[in-house]
């Protein structure tokens, strides 16, 4: 090994739990009262989850990488080769120059009447307003709805593990961090969210905010979402998660491959007191980080709604405000000008849209 490559610094304390406390915290899925004649049963289902524990089966399916890896015999996740084939698949409908345009529009509310506030939020009312404007310009849209985060079962996005900060090849692309089925870290929704941000021509955000952030659903997206800012496609060439491996690999020389670079983004954040402006600024930063391009000042707004007013009639408030609607509006129209010119070839014109206020 060369002596100039730093070693990985360790010394945390371990988070290894005995087979007791492992089957004890294993269990306290199944306290439903309903699952009491399965006593037995899922005892055994405990010992098999501790033995993958124990002996780390993190990727308990695999297969030789092929001749597009340049480890052709290292054992990939068939999870991961999934995730990597449906990007791939994503690639070639986004490169269609005769299909339509591809927009990918995001909740990033985690309320709904799905789960404990009994009430949809306002972001995805302002979400329906776009997605009409984008259908009706013939644009195919994808809707994501991160509140179903809170309210689908086994929605879930795990924490990014920041494997980037160790050495950037150690972050994959797509990321190989999940599933980790011996940590019962399954059901991440990454691999499925991943290739609609490929696929996508044009992608609107919207979001409230959240302690002058966004919200949590889409901070865990944004941060999962760093494999695309320099991360490895070939998983092979680092040994899966080896950490040496990935330092030499940066030392060597790295190109920080950008593979969401070129697409239009629009951002939509409200609020209700304060954050508005610097949560929608620290979203457009990020995203032309990736590599994204603004479609125009027209499709960047932050506003408040309600404001100081009652949380109980924020839905009325929204009602009354024509012309946050109308932004709303402007901004997936703005957005649909850019992709259209950017396909085109062209320079992004300004939309003629209707400017609901003056000032």
């Amino acid at each position: 090994m060369n002596s100039t490559v730093p070693q990985p610094r360790t010394g945390m304390p371990s988070p290894r739990l005995e087979k007791a406390a492992f089957k004890r915290r294993y269990l306290e899925q199944f306290v439903d009262p309903a699952f009491a004649p399965l006593r037995d049963e899922l005892a055994r289902v405990a010992d098999a989850a501790w033995d993958a524990y124990d002996k780390g089966r993190k990727a308990p399916h695999t297969r030789p990488a092929g001749p597009a890896f340049a480890d052709p015999d290292y054992a990939l996740s068939v999870d991961w080769i999934a995730a990597r084939d449906a990007i791939l698949a994503a690639a070639a409908l986004h490169s269609d120059t005769k299909g339509p345009a591809r927009y990918l529009i995001i909740n990033g509310a985690t309320r709904s009447e799905h789960t404990c506030p009994g009430e949809a939020s306002k972001t995805w009312r302002l979400a329906g307003l776009a997605q009409e404007v984008l259908e009706a310009a013939g644009g195919q849209v994808e809707l994501l709805d991160l509140s179903r985060l809170a309210s689908e079962y086994g929605r879930r996005i795990f924490p990014c593990k920041t494997c980037f900060s160790t050495a950037a090849p150690l972050c994959h692309w797509p990321c190989s961090c999940y599933p980790n089925h011996a940590l019962g870290q399954t059901q991440d929704w990454m691999n499925e969210i991943y290739p609609l941000w490929v696929a996508a021509h044009g992608v609107l955000l919207l979001t409230p905010v959240n302690w002058f952030h966004t919200s949590s659903p889409v901070k865990l997206m944004i941060d999962r979402l760093v494999c695309a800012d320099g991360g490895n496609p070939d998983p092979t060439t680092t040994g899966g998660k080896d950490a040496t491996k990935a330092k030499a690999l940066e030392l060597a020389g790295w190109d920080y491959p950008r593979p969401l670079a070129g697409r239009r983004f629009g951002l939509v954040v409200h609020g209700d007191a304060e954050g508005a402006a610097g949560a929608r600024q620290a979203l457009a930063d990020w995203l032309r980080t990736l590599g994204l391009e603004s479609a125009g000042s027209a499709a960047e707004l932050d506003r408040y709604l309600g404001y100081w007013q009652p949380y109980a009639t924020s839905h009325q408030a929204l009602d009354q405000d024509t012309a946050l609607q109308q932004e709303v509006r402007n901004v997936a129209s703005q957005l649909a000008v850019a992709v259209a010119a950017w396909r085109g070839g062209r320079v992004t014109p300004p939309a003629d849209l209707e400017k609901p206020r003056d000032k």
